[in-house]
């Protein structure tokens, strides 16, 4: 509040200044709508007449002046205005005459006709507003005389729209840092020839690589920020092919993580960007419903998933958020986070401790008594948990299985269960693991009275240990980029997709249900590598090396989402992007005399741990040999490096295939 105080008395000088031209352009419209009115043989009358308005502008000033301070007139930053703040100025003007109209009505008899008025209130109108456009103008045409003489960088503008002006806006004003917009593009046809800001439209998206030729463009800069999908993609492949540098208009409605809002310009893009999918659409009120006002516990909270689970649960006032995780020093930096952006006192406690231990986490709902469980926390790495299978099922198997009986004998009312693709017809321990998980979410379901449900999806972008991350490590230092094998295939969401769709699915609450999300199409893992790539200005096989290592230990070339049972039996739900698995058939007695054969093995780190998964998931067929040396590797796919010459035969394949999609 101080802050604001201090900004709003140091813009009051400029402010004051501008009341005062606007009171002197007044004085001169209403004399020259005199002169205009009283022309001719009527011309006598004009010394008359202002003589007789002249006692007027006592009201008639500070009238105009209330009207456009508590308007808004003195706080449009007209180097950015657009029609919306001159149709303003209209609105404003207007209203300001018809309370002159009004006071003169009730106060007095008017000395003068109510033309002048309005032929004064046309005028007044169009000089505040020829002033401010004249100022814009000077401005304008000083700052790009001495863009000239800098050599400011060649810039195309894709989208011609209110994004794309705000843009050329941008660049005018603040040309050093921005670049020389030479041209633009949209695909309206109606726009081809026009002129946003004196910038031409010279063809549509797909002009692009010719453009660039044509005006030696340098930089492209994508103004269209309600662009998402596969649509934003080929743009971005598009412009990422000419080999300009490729940046965002940042989006002006935009905040950051702390609410603070982002400041106007070109942003440069970002894997998600590249990779975009439609934007989602949440029933708010369903989500609301269950998380308004309860208390929430997220285990694994301060990891990738965990981590946005929680900003997204803040959004719907929970009376108080757990985060629980085993390393505190995320979960730290997480709290620290919630707590700049919703104030000292938001409800966020965080705790320490491990699913495994039954005795903490008995502890944590004694004190805390959530009603919301959201389980995230698990080893998810696919080549460790091969070294270690006794490891991943003490944490993900049995910490899941004492998660579920503290939440229960707690009265718990809802238990979400995060699952993976890797659980379907499972290659490694960690995808086995979690298939044990969603048999366990199903069997506490029918055992007790809380709603238990899994969310099954597959990667996600830009997390802890993903591909992505990855290769732009292995770019920056110079290559060469990695990748297990040329055809192995993965699905992708993002971070916050992913997040708002485990959310979405918690609200459906049909108890016992594995939910799967709709994770787009799959995606091509040396086709990322390339786009990847050239989305930082390198050449794949050209001056960034990609080199094949073989599949690792537990990994299989194409994920799927849904086991061979479950492709025909698929229901929908009430989200588009939702659906459920079919429920699975379980012997209880059976599943849980093989959770206890399981624990046993579990006690050492051997082939026995393995061949009881295998016993309890029929499913489950492992990618693994254990060498003499006791080390992992894959058992099926392991063919060594690819030779130079097969991989630029199979990536010239590729470009034949789909030369557009390869850019």
């Amino acid at each position: 509040m101080l802050q604001d105080s201090k900004q709003i008395i140091k813009g009051l000088p400029r402010r004051i200044a501008l009341m005062l031209l606007d009171c002197g352009l007044i004085v001169f419209c209403y004399w020259l709508a005199v002169m205009l009115r009283f022309d001719s043989g009527e011309a006598y009358q004009r010394a008359e007449v202002l003589r007789a308005m002249a006692p007027m502008l006592y009201y008639v000033l500070p009238i105009y002046m209330i009207v456009f301070w508590f308007g808004g007139l003195y706080e449009i930053m007209w180097e950015y205005a657009g029609m919306r703040d001159l149709a303003r100025l209209t609105c404003l003007s207007g209203l300001a005459t018809g309370l002159i109209m009004l006071f003169d009505l009730f106060y007095r008899s008017r000395p003068i006709s109510g033309a002048v008025l309005i032929f004064g209130a046309v005028f007044n109108t169009a000089a505040i507003a020829g002033v401010r456009f004249l100022w814009r103008l000077i401005k304008t045409v000083r700052g790009a005389r001495s863009h000239k003489q800098e050599n400011p960088t060649p810039l195309l503008i894709v989208g011609a729209g209110n994004a794309g002006a705000w843009a050329v806006n941008l660049c005018k004003n603040k040309n050093q840092s921005f670049g020389d917009p030479i041209c633009m593009v949209d695909d309206d046809l109606t726009k081809k020839g026009l002129r946003v800001q004196g910038v031409p439209v010279r063809g549509t998206i797909s002009d692009i690589p010719e453009l660039v030729r044509k005006y030696h463009i340098m930089e492209i800069v994508i103004a269209i920020t309600t662009v998402k999908g596969d649509r934003l993609s080929e743009i971005i492949n598009l412009c990422n092919s000419t080999h300009c540098r490729v940046r965002m208009l940042s989006d002006p409605q935009a905040v950051d993580e702390n609410g603070n809002p982002v400041a106007a310009g070109f942003r440069e893009l970002n894997t998600a960007d590249f990779l975009s999918r439609d934007e989602i659409q949440l029933n708010n009120a369903q989500i609301s419903e269950y998380l308004h006002d309860k208390v929430v516990l997220v285990t694994g909270g301060g990891g990738s998933i965990g981590s946005e689970l929680c900003r997204q649960i803040m959004r719907y006032q929970p009376r108080r958020l757990l985060i629980f995780d085993i390393y505190e020093n995320c979960a730290y930096e997480l709290e620290t986070e919630l707590r700049n952006k919703y104030g000292a006192d938001a409800p966020v406690i965080t705790l320490i401790g491990s699913i495994r231990d039954k005795e903490r986490l008995d502890e944590v709902f004694d004190t805390y008594h959530p009603s919301v469980v959201f389980h995230a926390a698990a080893h998810k790495h696919v080549p460790l948990m091969e070294i270690s299978p006794a490891e991943a099922v003490k944490n993900n198997v049995f910490g899941t299985k004492n998660l579920l009986t503290s939440a229960a004998e707690h009265g718990v009312e809802r238990f979400v269960q995060l699952s993976t693709d890797k659980a379907v017809n499972p290659t490694n321990v960690m995808g086995c693991t979690k298939r044990l998980c969603e048999m366990l979410i199903q069997s506490f379901d029918g055992g007790t009275d809380m709603k238990c449900m899994a969310v099954r999806f597959g990667n996600v972008l830009g997390s802890h240990g993903s591909v992505i991350p990855l290769f732009e490590e292995q770019i920056k230092r110079g290559g060469p980029v990695t990748i297990t094998h040329p055809d192995i295939v993965r699905y992708f969401m993002t971070i916050t997709e992913a997040a708002q769709l485990v959310l979405q699915a918690g609200g459906l609450a049909k108890g016992g249900s594995i939910y799967v999300l709709d994770m787009g199409k799959p995606v091509k893992i040396m086709d990322l590598a390339n786009r990847l790539i050239r989305f930082y200005g390198y050449e794949p096989g050209v001056n960034m090396q990609i080199k094949i290592t073989g599949l690792r230990p537990g990994e299989k070339l194409y994920e799927e989402l849904l086991m061979d049972t479950e492709q025909d039996k698929m229901r929908k739900t009430a989200h588009n992007k939702i659906f459920i698995a079919p429920p699975m058939q379980i012997d209880l007695a059976d599943f849980y005399n093989g959770l206890q054969a399981l624990l046993v093995a579990a006690h050492h780190n051997d082939d026995a741990v393995v061949e009881c998964l295998q016993h309890m998931v029929p499913s489950y067929h492992p990618n693994r040999r254990v060498r003499a040396d006791h080390t992992v590797v894959a058992m099926n796919g392991n063919t060594g490096l690819f030779s130079k010459e097969e991989i630029e035969k199979q990536m010239k394949e590729r470009q034949s295939e789909n030369p557009a999609k390869e850019g």
